[in-house]
């Protein structure tokens, strides 16, 4: 693999992870844990759970065991214990998790090659592979609660784009997105169940 690709997945990688990260900006602590869907998704949730995909498939499968011991990923741990924040855990408690965090992958990335080795256990018959499919597995998995994290953020405060300074999003004020989505809700009312 040539290091242009190389170079194109960690920039996809790195710009997924931003992107989530920023969801966490301008919010308060209590927004930040607010579950805001029926399973419980909040955005604090979804940093520390990000975070704790990346140190496993970045740390112990490619043999760089991430250094700090992270009980909420223990087997017996409780059913979704990295998808919140607990009451002893802070907003900038998590985002120093995740920033050492990432500093380990890209540790682990920088120091390896793309056809390094790999073991992900829970993958069954395709435990073994490589650091390649790791990275791009992150991508998707980063871009996937990066989404999330949109969508809750906008539930929140009405925060909606891409990235800072990138909205991705048509340039209107607040009256024309009225119009907009009360024209959805028409649409999706007419067609009827």
């Amino acid at each position: 693999m040539s290091e242009d690709a190389e170079a194109t997945l960690v920039r996809y990688l790195r710009v997924q992870r931003e992107a989530l990260r920023w969801k966490l900006e301008g919010v308060s602590e209590r927004e930040a844990r607010m579950p805001m869907t029926p399973t419980g998704t909040n955005l604090l949730g979804l940093v520390k759970h990000v975070a704790t995909v990346a140190a496993d498939y970045f740390g112990g499968c490619v043999g760089r065991p991430f250094p700090e011991h992270l009980a909420w990923a223990d087997d017996d741990a409780e059913d979704n214990a990295d998808m919140w924040a607990g009451p002893d855990e802070t907003r900038a408690s998590v985002l120093a998790l995740w920033d050492r965090v990432w500093a380990h992958a890209d540790a682990s990335i920088d120091e390896l090659p793309l056809d390094a080795p790999a073991h992900v256990p829970w993958w069954g018959a395709n435990a073994d592979t490589t650091l390649h499919r790791l990275i791009v597995h992150m991508i998707a998995e980063v871009a996937r609660h990066a989404g999330h994290a949109d969508i809750v953020r906008e539930t929140i405060d009405g925060a909606a784009g891409l990235r800072d300074g990138v909205s991705n999003l048509p340039e209107h004020d607040a009256a024309w997105w009225a119009d907009y989505v009360a024209r959805l809700r028409a649409t999706a009312e007419a067609a009827g169940d």
